[in-house]
């Protein structure tokens, strides 16, 4: 045995960083026995989070420095998940592409792995988006708009979580069987036309479109690791996504004189797929109807706008990236705090007398007045119908839209519901 050396307990990691060759663990633990000096002993200390030298010899001692540490370890002594990880530790967690759990060290950690910053392939190509732009870029004869007093009233079209690409029934064997493909969106599409031309009451219409447009980039959500089962692949998704849009205000237009579509780009199903597409949907609709139509693609978590004395905030609930549970279908004094402030240090409050704030994700449809004084809090239901996940761990499920025909200047408004599995009011 060398001079000053003595026998310690070391992990193979822990023999690799001095430069040892790892050995056979012990039978029954996870270390091994190796013979090292002072000098190294107190490395590995340091190195589990810097413990005192064992040496009767003082030393000086150095500048304290914070410990890179980088624990899984919550504050009641549980493991975190790896959402809580890189949360806790200011990580991105939309560019980790695959994880594992260390517990063999002292601290349990997460070994990590992260992507490429590459958010659309070549299936979806410049060449390919041409052509699609030119597609619908077709003149067209818009018939004259019938006169009603736009002044007073405004409508509002919002709809959420439509899902494209999503299957429902991908064995056949689903609880519900519900059908959800291109055929079946365009059916709905034409029942959200018939809907709005019997019910419009302004010429100004204001459509809110509240995330999770698409189901998927790659069968994954956003966060990656979570596949789903889908029915079109990225570029047969694309197409479909962009001609529901823009077919649907090629007809509006012709009962309207004023469009704003607002379209939500950060959630947790869509990303920057979704937003791909709502770009291109932006150029084909503003280029086909510049005194007409306007899109705005919100990339933010919240995003408000103004019509009269009515401020809306806009949200998809959840992002692409921290917030793994979202805003709830009912308000939590959290949310509630996070909504409030929103509105102060944007001045929403000042800048409007009614405020609601707009939600989708939870695909339930529930309109809270009374929860805040300040602000109404509205779930808003899934355009689609439920996944096959949903049916068997929830239920079956309702989907639809929103029309709304509301009053300028005073907090009067006119709501109906849509449904397509039974429509009621």
């Amino acid at each position: 045995m060398g001079k000053n050396k003595k026998t310690r307990w070391l992990v193979s990691f822990e023999a690799e960083l001095l430069g040892l060759k790892p050995r056979k663990n012990e039978k029954g633990r996870n270390k091994a026995r190796y013979y090292i000096n002072q000098e190294q002993w107190q490395f590995i200390l340091d190195e589990r989070g810097g413990s005192k030298l064992e040496s009767k010899k003082p030393k000086k001692r150095k500048e304290k420095e914070i410990p890179f540490d980088l624990s899984a370890w919550t504050k009641d002594g549980k493991i975190m998940d790896i959402d809580e990880f890189c949360s806790t530790h200011n990580l991105n967690r939309g560019d980790i592409s695959t994880w594992r759990l260390c517990t063999h060290t002292k601290v349990p950690t997460y070994n990590i792995s992260f992507k490429e910053n590459k958010e659309v392939s070549d299936v979806v190509s410049y060449d390919f988006i041409e052509e699609l732009v030119k597609k619908h870029i077709n003149p067209l004869n818009v018939e004259p708009v019938a006169s009603c007093d736009q002044s007073k009233t405004f409508d509002r079209f919002v709809f959420s979580d439509v899902h494209i690409g999503m299957t429902t029934n991908k064995d056949g064997y689903a609880l519900y069987g519900q059908k959800w493909d291109e055929d079946e969106l365009i059916r709905r599409r034409e029942i959200v036309q018939a809907f709005i031309t019997t019910n419009k009451k302004s010429n100004s219409l204001y459509i809110d479109e509240l995330g999770d447009y698409l189901d998927g980039w790659d069968g994954e959500t956003t966060r990656k690791g979570h596949k789903l089962p889908q029915n079109m692949d990225n570029q047969k998704a694309f197409d479909v996504a962009v001609s529901f849009k823009v077919e649907l205000i090629d007809y509006l237009v012709n009962i309207y004189d004023e469009i704003v579509m607002n379209n939500i780009c950060e959630d947790n199903h869509a990303g920057s797929f979704g937003y791909v597409v709502n770009s291109a949907v932006k150029s084909i609709l503003e280029i086909k109807y510049p005194k007409k139509v306007k899109v705005i693609n919100h990339r933010k978590f919240i995003n408000h706008y103004y019509v009269g004395k009515h401020a809306f905030l806009i949200s998809h609930g959840k992002d692409s990236k921290s917030l793994k549970f979202g805003f709830k279908p009912h308000l939590d004094p959290k949310q509630i705090e996070k909504i409030d402030q929103y509105c102060k240090i944007n001045n929403v409050y000042k800048n409007s007398s009614f405020v609601e704030f707009s939600k989708g994700d939870s695909h339930q449809s529930i309109m809270d007045y009374a929860t805040s004084d300040d602000f109404d809090y509205c779930n808003y239901p899934a355009f689609s119908p439920s996944s096959e996940w949903c049916q068997i761990n929830f239920k079956t499920g309702r989907s639809g839209f929103v029309f709304y025909t509301i009053d300028r200047y005073s907090d009067i408004k006119k709501k109906t519901n849509y449904w397509f599995e039974k429509n009621f009011d």
